[in-house]
């Protein structure tokens, strides 16, 4: 896939912890740290839960408790681990037709007193323009809002590893 413009977006933050550490919670606690309503989570005002089942071939899913039970919603399938130093994911929203997908790519890299984590998305391309995903977002202006959507979830983890300390 070539990428365009705004078909990868990224976000990163410095953590003050071993990149060990830094993987660990990304991948083990995520629910604790991944923020939470309806423009982060599939559950929205419901209670649920986003977990990382890790390893390759392992997942994103999040569980959901609606009136009618607990229901289960894979948003991606992991394709490259390598603890601590990265991972990555195929990433398909709820509203994605079976062939769309995208990819986030996640690196922790050592940097003095602690780790640089860095989330690139990419494969936007793949979603045509008049996407529900894309929220009447082209280009350029739809990668700054991805990027800002990951940012905002990287400020959770600094500050979730920042309470843990």
């Amino acid at each position: 896939m070539s990428a365009t413009a705004g078909d990868r977006a990224a976000a990163s933050v410095f953590v003050r912890v071993a990149p060990i550490d830094a993987f660990e919670v990304f991948t083990e606690e995520t629910d604790l740290w991944w923020r939470h309503g309806r423009q982060y989570r599939i559950a929205g005002r419901h209670p649920g839960r986003i977990a990382f089942e890790g390893g390759l071939g392992g997942r994103l899913f999040e569980t959901v408790e609606l009136p009618s039970g607990t229901r289960t919603f894979d948003v991606g399938t992991i394709i490259d681990w390598d603890p601590p130093h990265r991972f990555a994911f195929e990433w398909r929203g709820v509203n994605f037709a079976a062939h769309e997908k995208t990819l986030v790519e996640v690196t922790f890299t050592a940097r003095g007193e602690g780790t640089m984590v860095r989330v690139e998305h990419s494969g936007w391309s793949a979603l045509r323009d008049d996407h529900p995903a894309r929220h009447g977002l082209v280009g350029a202006a739809f990668a700054r809002s991805i990027g800002l959507w990951w940012g905002g979830l990287a400020t959770s983890l600094r500050e979730h590893l920042a309470e843990r300390a």
